[in-house]
């Protein structure tokens, strides 16, 4: 038994070797898409590259690589929190890999809630807290605390809603600066560009060979800037902001979820709300119980009664 501390009560789940619920998410698979897509892009630029010329090899130039990639990244952490800088470049990786809380699984989490609200009707709230083991999902554990806090349901439903707008603004930032990273990379392209024509215009009059690495370095910075730009921090970013688009999504569905458990809504009802969360041609994906329904109408009727 936890012993209560002042009249504020706090969710701390209890360390028990059953685990009822977990909301950790698998390792996301591979993107067969994304991986398809970058995988042509490459053999349409590559493709274009070979049949174009034999020597594809001048195609090639560190030179440019450094100043298009190496100044992004630099100019990303001169403008950003160094923390942020990595996340999002740790971030790029993730474009392969598919987005996780996808609409198509929000089932499992609806379920939860549902669970959670027969035994919030059968033993209330504190049955609720002695049976939930532990979780892990922050967001979760945030919601379980003040739901058994004794707060109201417009409470609970604004301090969960600024949760989840909070959780959005900061995990949204690395597709920030991926995004300031692509504009970054064309820029640097044109300062690769104004490199290499230095360098050719200082090799005119003594070495005409050293003109032929001047513009090697002038043009092939511009194209790295534009393809890094285009097929890297672009699609990236893009990616960060679906997954936290369907975080988000999946956040305010468990806040009407656990507003409504602390109404003491029915099992039944909060099926059909959260429902209509979900996508029409999936809505009915889970089912209510005929338990569920037949209180539910005993409900209605005593109250009608």
């Amino acid at each position: 038994m936890r012993k209560k501390q002042g009249p504020t009560k706090v969710f701390m789940p209890p360390r028990a070797s059953s685990q009822l619920y977990s909301f950790e998410s698998p390792k996301p698979p591979l993107s067969r898409a994304a991986v398809a897509g970058c995988f042509m892009a490459a053999v349409v630029i590559i493709g274009a590259i070979m049949i174009g010329t034999k020597s594809w090899l001048a195609f090639f130039s560190l030179e440019g690589l450094l100043i298009v990639v190496g100044g992004s990244i630099v100019a990303s952490y001169m403008s950003f929190h160094s923390g942020d800088v990595k996340k999002a470049l740790g971030s790029i990786g993730q474009m392969f890999h598919e987005p996780l809380s996808a609409h198509e699984n929000l089932h499992q989490d609806m379920q939860t809630v549902i669970s959670w609200a027969r035994i919030v009707q059968s033993k209330g709230m504190r049955g609720l807290e002695e049976e939930v083991g532990e979780i892990t999902d922050p967001f979760i554990n945030y919601s379980l605390n003040i739901v058994v806090s004794n707060y109201s349901a417009d409470d609970v439903r604004v301090m969960m809603e600024t949760a989840a707008d909070a959780y959005y603004e900061r995990d949204t930032i690395p597709a920030q600066i991926l995004g300031a990273m692509a504009g970054h990379a064309p820029a640097f392209g044109m300062v690769g560009t104004l490199v290499g024509m230095i360098i050719m215009l200082c090799n005119f009059n003594n070495d005409m060979s050293g003109m032929g690495a001047g513009l090697a370095v002038a043009f092939l910075s511009t194209l790295y800037g534009v393809v890094t730009a285009r097929m890297v921090f672009i699609p990236a970013a893009s990616k960060v902001m679906q997954q936290q688009d369907n975080v988000r999504f999946r956040n305010h569905l468990l806040t009407e979820g656990m507003v409504m458990l602390v109404a003491g809504k029915s099992p039944h009802y909060i099926h059909d709300r959260l429902n209509s969360f979900l996508r029409p041609e999936i809505n009915d994906i889970f089912e209510a119980t005929a338990q569920d329904r037949l209180l539910h109408r005993r409900n209605l009727a005593r109250m009608a009664g």
